[in-house]
């Protein structure tokens, strides 16, 4: 299976929407992220169409509660 390493980071928004997020502002080049039922949110950098960190992934799925495996589902 694919890391996720070099993933464009509007597929990483889209991926976040089919688990139920929906993108509730945008600050800078950042998109918040909410969920219904959910005090987290999510901020995705959108630089360019550069690639999110792999840190930073890791932590934005941490929060949305879902494992590295079951995102990689949704961002296919």
């Amino acid at each position: 299976m694919e890391g996720i390493h070099n993933l464009h980071p509007l597929k990483v928004i889209k991926a976040f929407e089919r688990d139920g997020w929906s993108v509730a502002r945008t600050e800078g080049s950042h998109h918040i992220l909410k969920k219904a039922g959910r005090r987290e949110l999510l901020s995705i950098p959108v630089h360019g169409g550069k690639p999110i960190k792999q840190g930073l992934l890791r932590k934005q799925i941490r929060l949305a509660g879902l494992t590295v495996e079951r995102f990689l589902e949704l961002y296919k």
